[in-house]
């Protein structure tokens, strides 16, 4: 009975900023694990399948008439479905929060101690990353995770994009800036600059395991499909499908450049958090200081477009029969946020969340439910399951299984290796 009245355009900036996010600064770091055909490849694999799964969802939306993830699953299997769906979204929501603010836990101090001059053994509690995150929470993010819509952050959204492709050409620019080879990554710098046309024998490396799960994660918007469809303005679903085609699109685009400029700047010797790398040739570089600004604040205005989905989760799944209540509304807000606070300070990197989130709930949330639960809810009368959309649904549901498999084991096997490493070397 709600009625839309977000506009288009607005629908497209909150999808964009919904996928685009800390991801950004994690794919310099994959391509330079696979070169650059394999990581094109994978980067377009993956943003044509999160357009086909927005279709499945979308069609088994309108068939139905339901504009909540979980509630699809309520229907397609009961409460098992819904728990499940709510849960993954809850999952990948908060891991994606947390990494926003762990950018914001690591970068801003560094921000503010390049702008003072200061010093960074100092003690001084405005350096201090875990204050600063639980500071920006509370001034910036919870007020706009109190907001009632969605797409009353539009706005926000806009300049939070706005404030990506700023980085975007800050990336560019520094690839032409900073000579290659620098002195302080490289010895040879002849072998690294000639790189760009050899194949990467790093592919084969264990370290290649983070590769498609930080792709996966960095294309992960299904949570927020839904709502903004709901509050889109004369709704259908072929115009939903446009907002999720040119948001995705746009976002394939700054990905696949951003990680292309930031790898042909670094080669093999990016960090796994872009920013970090420039911060090892001049930590006071006036242009990169502002690139840190505008990546703070686009990843602060993205964590309210992702809290929503998981309020709205938990509501489904421990209210699913009441009616909006503004208590409630902020207690859930609060909690999330000092949740995540929490995890933030004691997550010892962002690899590790890129990697847990996008090998788990990702594939889940692009490749496993929406296809199981449109062959589950579309009638057999319309398409059994012999017809040919339910069988490569059905393909796109191995493919999501073996997906998480294959990443889990090769994270697992990643992270054995290092200990055994570490223990050799005591």
């Amino acid at each position: 009975k709600f009625e839309g009245k977000t506009s288009f355009g607005m629908s497209v900036f909150n999808l964009g900023n919904a996928i685009m996010g800390s991801g950004i600064l994690g794919l310099a770091y994959a391509m330079a694990n696979t070169g650059i055909l394999l990581f094109l490849f994978l980067l377009t694999a993956v943003a044509l399948l999160s357009c086909y799964s927005i279709h499945l969802m979308l069609k088994t939306s309108g068939i139905v008439g339901i504009r909540a993830y979980e509630e699809l699953g309520y229907r397609a299997f009961g409460t098992p479905g819904k728990m499940a769906a709510g849960i993954a979204i809850t999952l990948q929501n908060i891991g994606a929060m947390s990494s926003y603010l762990y950018i914001v836990k690591s970068e801003l101090p560094l921000v503010i101690q390049a702008f003072l001059k200061a010093d960074p053994n100092s003690d001084v509690w405005y350096l201090n990353g875990n204050y600063l995150v639980v500071m920006v929470s509370a001034s910036v993010i919870l007020p706009l995770a109190l907001m009632k819509q969605l797409g009353y952050l539009g706005y926000t959204s806009g300049f939070s994009l706005s404030c990506m492709v700023f980085f975007l050409t800050a990336v560019t620019y520094k690839k032409f800036q900073i000579p290659c080879p620098f002195e302080e990554f490289s010895v040879n710098g002849t072998d690294i600059c000639r790189s760009l046309f050899v194949y990467n024998n790093s592919a084969l490396c264990l370290q290649t395991a983070y590769t498609i799960p930080i792709l996966a994660f960095a294309f992960v918007c299904h949570p927020e499909v839904l709502p903004i469809y709901t509050e889109l303005r004369n709704p259908t679903k072929k115009k939903m499908q446009k907002v999720s085609n040119v948001s995705i699109f746009v976002m394939y685009s700054m990905y696949f450049l951003a990680a292309l400029f930031g790898y042909l700047t670094f080669y093999e010797n990016v960090e796994p958090e872009l920013l970090h790398t420039y911060s090892r040739i001049d930590p006071y570089d006036t242009l990169i200081l502002c690139v840190r600004v505008a990546v703070l604040t686009a990843v602060t205005l993205t964590v309210p477009i992702v809290l929503f989905p998981v309020r709205r989760a938990i509501q489904h799944m421990i209210f699913p029969s009441k009616s909006f209540n503004w208590l409630r509304h902020i207690s859930i807000a609060l909690i999330l946020l000092m949740f995540i606070n929490m995890l933030v300070i004691f997550a010892p990197n962002i690899l590790g969340i890129f990697g847990i989130i996008g090998a788990t709930s990702a594939p889940c949330l692009i490749f496993i439910f929406p296809a199981v639960f449109y062959i589950r809810i579309v009638p057999r009368e319309d398409e059994p399951l012999t017809s040919l959309p339910k069988i490569i649904a059905l393909c796109f549901t191995a493919m999501g299984v073996s997906f998480m498999v294959m990443s889990l084991s090769f994270i697992f096997m990643d992270w054995t290796s290092g200990t055994s490493r570490a223990a050799g070397g005591h």
